[in-house]
């Protein structure tokens, strides 16, 4: 195996067939089929189904693709951290940001990263926590904001700042502003991300303290769409205050604090333990940290 088919590899599973990921290489296509099917062959697996319309992953290909992403990011990492020898930082780094502060940073933290390093390059990816936490093991991320991260040997992280939770529900006529005791959280049908969410985690085992447990109406991993159908009257939400900020859907919301007792996500910054940090990405961790808590305190 070698880093060629790898990256052949990855290629053609990002772009769905071999002509493309042919001429995004610059090379010729059975060229990359050869590089492939090598592979294949010294594994003793089929990765990629061959169709007409390209090339979709096996299972086999699937477990091998998150591998060889890590394997080639960590080589480029290894080149940038050599080649920042000579100068200024340079190389790529990733970084995975929750929904609710993506929106709220990522312009933000692009600005300076490119205003400090002109050389470097830097990508954002949004997910939920649990995502965030798995692209970090796998290597497709460098740093990650997250809540509430599982410890896991894999995983390096330092707490920043916490964040309080509100009932988030569509406005009644005198419908009041007061705090929510989470008590009477299982009276209302619950939008919630499924498990292992932060949020979800939080509420069921805090109610389950209580005695109680929560009435899930729908599970869906995406918080805009949490928001949008419960502006639409599908149920109420569990969410940080900071998920209604800047939304144009805020005005057909309300929420209020969760209170008796008082539930809070810790937010945290957090990097992979099992690869050796760049001083790019030890920068670009200063970054964001200094990004979040601007952002928050705001």
């Amino acid at each position: 195996m070698d880093l060629k088919q790898l990256e052949y590899f990855v290629n053609v599973v990002d772009l769905g067939g071999f002509s493309r990921a042919a001429r995004l290489l610059g090379v010729a296509q059975p060229a990359v089929s050869r590089q492939v099917r090598s592979l294949e062959v010294e594994l003793r697996q089929t990765l990629l189904l061959r169709n007409g319309r390209g090339a979709t992953p096996t299972e086999a290909g699937k477990r091998l693709l998150a591998h060889a992403r890590g394997i080639l990011q960590q080589v480029d990492r290894a080149r940038a951290e050599v080649d920042e020898i000579k100068g200024a930082p340079v190389g790529r780094v990733v970084v995975g940001l929750p929904p609710t502060l993506a929106r709220l940073i990522t312009a933000p933290i692009v600005r300076e990263f490119r205003r400090r390093y002109p050389r470097a390059s830097l990508s954002i990816v949004e997910g939920l926590s649990s995502h965030i936490h798995e692209w970090l093991q796998v290597g497709r991320i460098d740093v990650g904001l997250l809540y509430n991260p599982a410890p896991s040997p894999a995983i390096e992280s330092r707490p920043l700042l916490e964040e309080p939770l509100c009932f988030v529900t569509r406005p009644a006529r005198g419908a009041a502003t007061r705090p929510f005791p989470l008590r009477e959280l299982p009276r209302h049908p619950l939008i919630i991300p499924s498990r292992p969410n932060a949020i979800r985690m939080l509420v069921e085992t805090r109610l389950a303290a209580l005695g109680l447990k929560p009435q899930v109406a729908m599970e869906i991993d995406a918080v805009s769409a949490i928001l949008e159908l419960v502006a639409e009257g599908h149920g109420d939400a569990v969410l940080s205050p900071r998920a209604l900020h800047g939304a144009d859907i805020a005005r057909r919301l309300m929420s209020r604090e969760i209170v008796r007792p008082r539930l809070a996500t810790t937010l945290s910054i957090a990097t992979s333990s099992q690869r050796p940090s760049t001083p790019l990405q030890r920068a670009t961790v200063a970054l964001i940290e200094s990004a979040a808590r601007r952002t928050v305190a705001s």
